[in-house]
């Protein structure tokens, strides 16, 4: 990503363009970095659990093909908003979510 400092989460896509044929759908792999998300959860005063399901949806996001990073400010308002609406869900279903990052 050419920066210079540790990332909470990045994600590697496994395909890129369109899905040919009715196999399974592999869309990649998301890594979290624990001692990131910890620190980042500490300094917001959120729980690790939480950080922890929100990194992943961001990552999860990422591989669906969101960006809020390169595509402009309307790209990343729209991830945004995808975010709190799938995370809004989350935290009505699991407890221990219940403060969003």
């Amino acid at each position: 990503m050419q920066r210079d400092k540790a990332t909470n989460v990045i994600s590697f896509a496994q395909q890129e363009g369109e899905v040919i044929g009715g196999g399974v759908l592999l869309l990649g792999d998301v890594v979290i970095s624990a001692a990131t998300a910890a620190r980042d959860a500490a300094e917001a005063g959120v729980p690790f659990v939480s950080e922890l399901y929100f990194l992943l949806l961001h990552g999860i996001l990422h591989l669906l093909g969101y960006d809020h990073e390169r595509s402009g400010a309307a790209e990343a308002a729209r991830m945004e908003a995808r975010e709190e609406e799938i995370f809004s869900v989350l935290r009505a279903e699991f407890p221990e979510i219940s403060v969003a990052p």
